[in-house]
């Protein structure tokens, strides 16, 4: 069992920069591809970004290419998501996800575990 704790979402600026935190706990945190999936209001979650289990891989949705970037501390079992150059567009709920697959990563429905989320809020 994987338990995933997002941080650090809040109300900016268009243009201002956030970095959001998921700090995860249970069995080793190297072995799980991590990602981030969003969910605007009125639309369905999608996806962000992934950072497969070590060595696997970085990848972006096209909307936050340049702008974001995921990484991880495996010693601190966090995965970080900075967004930088922020759009109201970039308004939602943000949540982190936890999979074993290295395969498949960029789909909802890959993922075991989910954290409860952190609202991002972006005003023009």
């Amino acid at each position: 069992q994987v338990q995933l704790v997002e941080s650090g979402g809040g109300l900016v600026q268009t243009g201002d920069s956030l970095r959001l935190s998921c700090a995860a706990s249970g069995r080793t945190f190297s072995s799980y591809s991590m990602a981030w999936f969003r969910r605007a209001p009125g639309k369905e979650r999608e996806f962000v970004a992934v950072i497969k289990r070590t060595g696997g891989g970085i990848y972006y949705t096209d909307s936050v290419k340049g702008r974001f970037t995921i990484s991880r501390d495996n010693a601190k079992n966090t995965v970080y998501l900075q967004m930088n150059s922020l759009k109201p567009e970039d308004t939602a709920v943000y949540y982190c996800a936890a999979t074993g697959r290295t395969i498949g990563t960029m789909t909802e429905r890959s993922y075991d575990y989910w954290g409860q989320g952190t609202q991002v809020t972006v005003s023009s």
